[in-house]
């Protein structure tokens, strides 16, 4: 796993909505729900997929606020697939709150 540059890093930031950089080495993004038990069920799908990639975010959860935190240990950065997680988790917000 290759770790990216400050320049793709800022690229790739530019396509999503809502993710930031933390300490030059990890994105984050805060989802607000509805209702409390919303958020739950996201977080119920974002571990489902943790899972199935074998690549882990933090996750906070505060009422109906969760707030994710993503980077690669290995890589000691961000790397590709940090970035294809956080599309997916867009994409799993997206489905849970319609």
């Amino acid at each position: 796993m290759r770790r990216l540059s400050e320049a793709e890093i800022q690229d790739e930031l530019e396509n999503l909505s809502g993710w930031k950089l933390v300490d030059e080495k990890w994105i984050q993004k805060r989802y607000r729900f509805k209702e409390f038990l919303n958020g739950i069920q996201f977080v119920q799908r974002i571990a489902q997929y943790a899972e199935e990639k074998n690549h882990h975010p933090f996750i906070s959860i505060d009422y109906k606020m969760v707030t994710l935190k993503i980077s690669s240990w290995q890589a000691k950065g961000l790397t590709d697939l940090d970035f294809e997680m956080v599309k997916h988790f867009d994409v799993l917000y997206e489905q849970g709150e319609k």
